[in-house]
Parts: structure tokens; sequence; C-alpha cells
């Protein structure tokens, strides 16, 4: 079994997420997107940002990144059907960064088996605290707890 460093993930979900936001606003071409994320001089103003994980550094897992990515963008359109009986509200009525959030989280939750359910769900609040408005975090977890009980019975 590979050695999962938590924090290697926990950066990947971190950049994931910037990357889909990114691709969700634009539509632009995800092999370009990537790379932006995947430069290693991908901030402007290095003083101000010394502090952030960068992707190319040995602690964020990249291969991670780029499977949630990826993963994320060819099967959009099957996380959001899945999402969708779960939404207290019309997919369309979403803020652009809770729709990334749980398009991650519904990725990881279908389609990762070897990441635990709370894991994901745990994760999805805490980038939803970083990310999202103030109360992101709990339209998340209420979510991803109903789509949780349902998606244990087929995992």
């Amino acid at each position: 079994m590979v050695n999962v460093k938590p924090a290697a993930r926990r950066n990947a979900r971190h950049f994931a997420i910037q990357a889909i936001y990114s691709w969700q606003l634009t539509r632009g071409n995800v092999t370009d997107i990537e790379a932006q994320f995947l430069s290693a001089d991908n901030y402007e103003e290095e003083e101000y940002h010394a502090e952030e994980p960068h992707l190319c550094q040995p602690e964020t897992d990249v291969e991670y990144f780029h499977d949630l990515f990826m993963g994320v963008v060819l099967n959009h359109k099957e996380m959001d059907s899945k999402m969708r009986p779960y939404l207290s509200r019309p997919l369309q009525d979403l803020d652009e960064i809770e729709h990334v959030l749980l398009l991650l989280a519904m990725y990881e939750l279908m389609k990762r088996k070897d990441v635990p359910f709370k894991v994901v769900i745990n994760e999805a609040i805490e980038l939803a605290k970083s990310f999202g408005a103030e109360d992101s975090h709990k339209f998340v977890n209420g979510v991803l707890d109903k789509a949780v009980s349902s998606l244990k019975k087929f995992r």
C-alpha cells in the first residue's frame, strides 16, 4: 500500500478547487489550466504567497491533484446529476465555489473508494471555510451527509 500523506492530499485538493473553479468559469483548455498550476512560477507576488503551498513542491500530491482535476472535468455532468437530489435549491442557483466544492467531494465519494467518506466530508468542510461564503461549510456538510447516506449502500 502506498504511504499517503494527508497534508499532501489536502494541498492537492486546495489546488484542485482552484483549477476546477478556473475551468468552471472560463471553460478553458484543461491542459493549459493544469499547466498553469504546475508551473513553478505560479505567483507574481512571491513574498505575499511565500507561506502558501506550491503545487510542484513535495508537500503536494501532484498525481492526486491531476486525478481530481481531470476526474471532475470529465465527470462533472454525472456528479451534477448525483448531487441534484440532495440540494435544497436548484443547481443553477448554487454559488460557483459551492458548486465546485460539491463537484470535487462527489467525485471523491463516488470514484475514489480509497478515501473514507468521513475524510471527504471533513476536507470539503475545511475547503468551504477557506474558499466559500460565511455559511457555505454548513450547506456543503448538509448536502454531503445526505449523499453519503445513499452512497454507502453502493460502496
